[in-house]
């Protein structure tokens, strides 16, 4: 089964955190669970119940991740900078269509099954696309597309 589509630079980023996790991560929870229990009635320790929250969220962030990082596809990512029917060049705004893993300065990371995201892949310089957004009908003109 194929992981997610990732830049290379995400995928190393999830591997880390992954790594992190399962190591330091783990250790570190076991660490404040044990200490909590050595307090006594776990009934009502909120320590304890606590540090049990946070292993389960922990645990759930690293299954997230062994599904991303899991034989991923990489991919080279497009950042669309784009302006609105009606706006002028200079209020232009930057989208990268991709995995909301992915990180990038300046532009916001929008999913390819958004509405926007799904109008814009394969989209070039000078097009000028409409889309149905969920307040009605959107028009935008691609400014440049860049791959990052």
């Amino acid at each position: 089964m194929a992981g997610a589509k990732l830049s290379k630079s995400a995928l190393e980023r999830l591997q880390a955190e992954f790594h992190d996790l399962t190591t330091r991560g783990r250790i570190e929870v076991a660490d404040k669970i044990e200490r909590a229990r050595e307090e006594g009635d776990l009934k009502e320790n909120a320590g304890y119940h606590a540090a049990k929250d946070e292993q389960g969220h922990m645990e759930g962030r690293i299954r997230q991740l062994e599904y991303l990082i899991d034989e991923p596809e990489i991919v080279q990512n497009q950042v669309y900078a784009l302006v609105y029917d009606g706006d002028s060049d200079d209020m232009a705004e930057r989208y990268m269509i991709g995995n909301m893993e992915e990180e990038i300065d300046d532009a916001d990371v929008i999913s390819s099954t958004s509405p926007l995201g799904a109008a814009l892949s394969g989209a070039s310089a000078g097009d000028s696309i409409t889309y149905d957004a969920p307040n009605g009908s959107m028009t935008v003109k691609v400014l440049s597309v860049d791959s990052v």
